[in-house]
């Protein structure tokens, strides 16, 4: 009999499981990490990869920001300080660039060494499909994602998150 009540529930559980819900546990993500020479960002429990998304980088890709206006994306260890839902994209996710180091490195090369990157969305005109977008490196700096890949990170990420960005 109790065997039964087990298929019965799992049976009934089924579609929950096929329309998206997971109910086998709550997600966590303690750290997002992103790997700019395979154009992925990861978002992290511990050591299992909750969510991949395919990402576009900055026009310069190659190497850490030094200066405004580069086109580079920075790499190093950072923080998610804020979400920003008014912006000439979708939605964003602002990175804590430039930390300490930055600021002290361009300060000794006598540049300026740029800020407001940012984790982010489409632009609001945008009106070629996603995945055409996402297929080559267009901002200016900053990882772009989806809309919608855009709204998941918002609500799996919690502000104060660290963000790891290497090469």
């Amino acid at each position: 009999m109790y065997k039964w009540l087990l298929v019965f529930l799992a049976v009934c559980l089924l579609p929950f499981k096929s329309f998206g819900f997971d109910l086998t546990r709550d997600v966590i993500v303690d750290r997002v990490e992103v790997k700019k020479s395979k154009r992925r960002m990861y978002l992290m429990d511990g050591d299992v990869i909750v969510r991949e998304y395919r990402i576009a980088l900055g026009k310069n890709p190659r190497g850490h920001k030094i200066q405004e206006g580069d086109n580079r994306t920075p790499e190093g260890r950072y923080y998610l300080d804020f979400v920003m839902d008014d912006s000439a994209f979708y939605r964003s996710m602002h990175i804590n660039y430039p930390n300490l180091r930055d600021r002290n490195r361009a300060q000794s090369l006598g540049v300026d060494p740029g800020g407001n990157i940012k984790i982010h969305g489409l632009k609001n005109d945008n009106t070629k499909p996603p995945q055409f977008v996402q297929s080559f490196d267009w901002t200016n700096g900053c990882i772009a994602i989806t809309n919608e890949e855009m709204d998941e990170l918002v609500s799996l990420v919690k502000i104060g998150t660290p963000i790891y960005i290497k090469w």
